[in-house]
């Protein structure tokens, strides 16, 4: 199976998994949500780290880990109360400020340049979010025009996706340090491992009860962890095929595939507006990714 083909069944199996906890978690705590995303999805592929290259990782890899591993649980936290309580359409786009942010980030703090397709593709992003809030906006009346951007911060579940797409632009940053320490071929193993363990370290300290999904797990508890679990396998399996920022960039598909589920499953509004602003989005995220700021 090539790059493309891996990367467009990560991106579905992430938009399933995200349907699936949606449709059948719906009245879970955030931490039984987090429990059965990564929790149980560690325990699963737990045996990938008997396949995997065996590494000894020195004290630089523990210092990027270190950095990244609390902030990987709290962007778990803010994704699942996202997806819980908003609608798709209204969470999972705002995913694609990631890239947005990072190239900001570069440009103010590292002096990196935005190239032109860079800076079309942040226009692009920010106009989907535009569009995806157009409803709050009226042609008459210049003085909602800028009311659409209000909406995404007022929505809650959009304002937490927000948050995740800021925490998985530092959080990639820091992975790619961790990354230079390790094989390629053991990287993806021993990273989802280090993020299952720090959920199960937190969650049973914090919420015990929530260990009961891994105790007893029911069947959807298993559906939800077994896409989510085919979702990290070809997300590592991409990257080792291709550049990062490519495969990140066919991964965010999974936002046009989880606004097509949503109207499906939980007959939200407005499909045709949606996903002309999710394309919008994810053709931002790939001018970026052309664009050489990493997505």
């Amino acid at each position: 199976m090539d790059w493309l083909a891996l990367a467009l069944t990560c991106a579905l199996a992430l938009a399933l998994a995200d349907t699936a906890t949606k449709r059948f978690l719906a009245g879970y705590t955030a931490a039984d949500l987090v429990m059965v995303r990564f929790g149980l999805t560690a325990v699963l592929l737990a045996p990938w780290l008997f396949v995997a290259p065996p590494v000894a990782p020195g004290p630089a890899f523990w210092l990027w880990m270190g950095a990244a591993l609390p902030l990987e649980v709290l962007a778990e936290v803010l994704y699942v109360l996202a997806i819980r309580d908003s609608p798709l359409a209204l969470t999972l786009p705002y995913l694609a400020f990631t890239p947005v942010l990072t190239a900001l980030t570069g440009f103010l703090l590292l002096g990196e340049t935005v190239s032109i397709p860079g800076l079309a593709g942040i226009g692009l992003v920010t106009l989907g979010a535009y569009v995806l809030n157009l409803e709050h906006a009226r042609l008459a009346r210049p003085q909602t025009w800028f009311a659409p951007l209000a909406a995404i911060v007022r929505n809650r579940g959009s304002r937490y996706m927000l948050g995740v797409a800021v925490i998985y632009g530092i959080t990639s940053v820091l992975g790619k340090g961790a990354m230079q320490h390790l094989p390629t071929a053991a990287f993806g193993a021993y990273y989802f491992a280090l993020v299952g363990t720090a959920t199960l370290i937190v969650f049973a300290l914090w919420q015990p009860a929530s260990l009961r999904t891994l105790v007893r797990p029911r069947p959807a508890h298993l559906v939800v962890a077994g896409l989510m679990g085919v979702m990290v396998l070809t997300h590592f399996m991409a990257l080792a095929l291709t550049e990062t920022a490519y495969m990140i960039a066919v991964k965010r598909v999974s936002i046009l595939f989880g606004i097509v589920l949503g109207a499906l499953f939980f007959a939200e509004r407005h499909l045709a507006r949606n996903l002309f602003a999710g394309a919008l989005m994810v053709g931002g995220v790939a001018l970026i990714a052309g664009g050489g700021p990493p997505a």
